[in-house]
């Protein structure tokens, strides 16, 4: 295997991402791309990412499934600069990885047995579905982080509502001027230490496309040409006030 990559950062960013979740991964390459799929250990969020074939200028690969710890990787993709070029090799038990800029620098990292199973994305049915601009998703679950601890998607009356209520309260209110909203009604509950995790993904996509519904698990997914990136929360199933 070996892959190159002229901008790293898209990676670099994601990895730093994924590794609030979990500490290590099956990398799995193949002719579709380099794809992650993981569970957090609380079993409460799946992350899934696909960097394809096409985001690389060189794409060596039959298929393998790389065990990596992500602080070890993260570590290392850090060390990219502007304008560095990415090399990663796979060799005897060993994940070669070359920062290409004004010299060349050479890392290695030993992969590991990880005795799980490979995951997959759930297959999951929504009755709502809002496409919003990922900054305005994200200060709406920043206000809400003042004030509780989870916080509520609804859509109802042709709105789309991000609220969470404790002592105190935080609303955000999207119409369908701000916001592309599809569902007549639904509203779950979501760990805002959750989402304030996948809310670090906004930065690297214009638009966020979130999928509810009743009490139900959240996917979230952020996206462009080059990459794919996708969270599923389960949702947070309490009386509400």
């Amino acid at each position: 295997m070996i892959l190159k990559l002229e901008n790293p950062r898209i990676l670099a960013d994601v990895v730093s991402i994924i590794s609030e979740l979990v500490t290590e991964v099956k990398i799995r390459v193949d002719k579709l791309g380099l794809k992650i799929i993981a569970i957090d250990p609380a079993n409460v969020a799946l992350v899934s990412f696909l960097l394809p074939s096409s985001s690389f200028s060189n794409f060596e690969v039959t298929e393998e499934v790389l065990g990596i710890s992500l602080d070890s990787l993260k570590s290392v993709l850090k060390r990219c600069g502007i304008g560095s070029s990415l090399v990663l090799q796979s060799e005897d038990n060993v994940l070669k990885i070359e920062i290409q800029d004004k010299i060349k620098r050479s890392f290695t990292l030993a992969l590991i047995n990880i005795d799980t199973e490979e995951k997959t994305m759930p297959v999951l049915d929504f009755t709502c579905k809002v496409e919003i601009p990922s900054l305005d998703l994200l200060e709406a679950v920043e206000d809400c982080s003042i004030v509780a601890d989870s916080c509520s998607f609804s859509i109802k009356d042709s709105k789309f509502v991000i609220e969470a209520k404790g002592l105190n309260s935080a609303k955000s209110e999207f119409s369908g001027d701000e916001a592309k909203i599809e569902g007549d009604k639904g509203k779950a509950k979501y760990s805002i230490e959750y989402l304030n995790k996948f809310c670090r993904a906004c930065k690297l996509s214009e638009k966020a496309t979130i999928n509810f519904s009743d009490d139900y698990p959240l996917k979230l997914e952020f996206s462009s040409k080059d990459f794919g990136l996708a969270f599923v929360l389960a949702p947070r199933v309490e009386n509400d006030d």
